[in-house]
């Protein structure tokens, strides 16, 4: 158990309801840069950096400024980087509102998200046990990751509804996107010394998650998933995010 909740994450959940500051948006039509080319995917959301509190997550992201997550609702492959996916808008910066064409697509429902709390993020059964045990753990070993994971739910660490998910371990309905960005080269516990020309798979970080619900019918449980290595985001190249849509 102490290797479970060593690896588990700060994240920080967004969802409608309540009358706290305005954390984030969710649908419409995104506020733009002037000049800045229009983004191949419909908008999702516009977080607010300045809303999420100090150490709601570990990743490094600046202190204000809006972060705008775009994603389609076509699954092509198992996803991978995609250059126009995020994009950060420092504060003070004029924008204006900007409508996105899309063929058939109309615009995600718009609505507020004024709900935020903070919570420790573990990882899914299959991935602690891959990263744990390497590439081909023993039935008893997924088991023993089931049993943990169970457990932490029972003492508190069940996560309540949410829309959006910053930071912390990602929830997948088939497989895990961090698993997938690290790719072959830089996957299990051997390469925790650091391998890809000295970069360690712990760079990989999930972004942020979005919870399509009602919004895309076409996709049963519907997940997209932003997943970025932590110097990028440190960096603020946010053109080398991966993005990975899935459904159940």
């Amino acid at each position: 158990m102490e290797e479970w909740i060593r690896v588990a994450r700060p994240a920080a959940y967004l969802a409608e309801g309540g009358d706290g500051p305005l954390a984030a948006r969710i649908g419409g039509d995104p506020l733009l840069p002037h000049g800045v080319p229009r983004p191949s995917d419909p908008f999702v959301a516009g977080i607010d950096l300045a809303a999420l509190p100090p150490g709601a997550t570990d990743l490094p992201l600046p202190a204000d400024g809006h972060l705008l997550l775009f994603a389609g609702t076509d699954m092509y492959g198992i996803g991978g980087q995609v250059s126009d996916a995020v994009l950060y808008v420092p504060a003070g910066t004029p924008t204006t509102r900007s409508p996105l064409e899309h063929g058939r697509r109309e615009p995600y429902r718009p609505r507020e998200l004024r709900t935020l709390w903070r919570q420790p993020s573990a990882q899914m059964p299959e991935s602690f046990a891959l990263d744990r045990w390497g590439g081909f753990p023993e039935d008893e070993q997924f088991e023993l990751a089931d049993e943990l994971g169970d457990a932490w739910a029972q003492v508190g660490g069940h996560r309540p509804a949410w829309s959006l998910q910053i930071g912390g371990h990602p929830v997948s309905p088939q497989n895990d996107p961090v698993h997938y960005a690290r790719g072959p080269v830089d996957a299990g516990p051997s390469a925790r010394a650091g391998t890809d020309h000295g970069k360690s798979p712990d760079d990989w970080a999930l972004l942020a998650s979005w919870r399509c619900g009602e919004d895309v019918t076409e996709l049963d449980s519907g997940v997209a998933h932003w997943v970025v290595r932590r110097q990028d985001a440190a960096a603020r190249r946010f053109d080398l995010v991966h993005r990975y849509v899935e459904m159940a």
